[in-house]
């Protein structure tokens, strides 16, 4: 069985591969910030003491949210 890779880098595809390597850096950052934004919305949303349960405080809550969007 033959498989077959592409090993170009947007250096080597030129102006087009950076182009399109700028889109989907933007694409990831977008998707991760919505990630981060939905955590912080269903975070902020419980009770202090459902958060007690959970064993968090209401000041985690951001870092909390950018670890599950940016350090995941």
């Amino acid at each position: 069985m033959a498989i077959a890779t592409d090993n170009r880098t947007a250096a080597q595809d030129g102006f087009a591969g950076s182009i399109a390597s700028l889109f989907a850096g933007f694409r990831e950052h977008m998707e991760r910030r919505k990630l981060f934004r939905a955590t912080l919305r269903e975070l902020n949303a419980l009770s202090n003491r459902e958060l007690a349960d959970l064993g968090l405080n209401r000041s985690m809550i951001r870092r909390i949210a950018y670890q599950a969007a940016y350090e995941a």
